[in-house]
C-alpha cells in the first residue's frame, strides 16, 4: 500500500501567552488529539521526555490543566556540543463541559503520550427510544 501523502514532522510549538513566567526556560504546547465515542472522550497529548513523576494533571473549576517538565538529559560530567531537542515545560488547559463525569477521569502515560479517558455522564450518552404503536 503506497501513500501519496508526504510525511511531515510537527515541531514543538512554544506557548505564546501574555502571562509572565516565574521559571526560566521555554514552555511548550503539547500536540493533542481528541477522539469521541458514545461513552467517552479520549484525549491524547504528545509530551516526549515527560515522566509520571514530572507530570501534574489538575482539575479545578471545570478546567483541566496539564503540566509536564522535561529534565535535561546530560549528566553532571557531560557538556553540550549540539542541542536540537529543547527541554522545558509543557502546559495546556481545557475547559470541561457538564457532559464529562469528572469523578471518573483516568490518566495513563506511555512513551511520552498521555492518554486521558473522559467518560460522559449517563444523561449525555445517546440512547434509542422505542416508539409504540397506538
Amino acid at each position: 500500500m503506497s501513500d501519496s501523502k508526504e510525511l511531515k514532522v510537527k515541531e514543538k510549538q512554544e506557548l505564546s501567552s501574555p502571562a509572565e513566567h516565574t521559571r526560566p526556560g521555554p514552555v511548550f504546547t503539547p500536540a493533542v488529539d481528541i477522539l469521541e465515542t458514545e461513552k467517552e472522550l479520549t484525549l491524547l497529548a504528545d509530551m516526549p521526555g515527560v515522566t509520571t513523576k514530572n507530570l501534574n494533571i489538575d482539575l479545578r473549576d471545570d478546567t483541566l490543566t496539564l503540566v509536564g517538565d522535561i529534565d535535561p538529559f546530560e549528566g553532571p560530567d557531560e557538556q553540550d556540543i549540539i542541542v536540537e531537542y529543547e527541554v522545558g515545560k509543557y502546559f495546556r488547559q481545557f475547559t470541561l463541559s457538564e457532559v464529562i463525569d469528572q469523578d471518573k477521569i483516568e490518566a495513563n502515560l506511555n512513551n511520552g503520550v498521555l492518554r486521558l479517558k473522559l467518560p460522559k455522564v449517563e444523561k449525555a450518552k445517546p440512547r434509542k427510544i422505542t416508539v409504540q404503536a397506538a
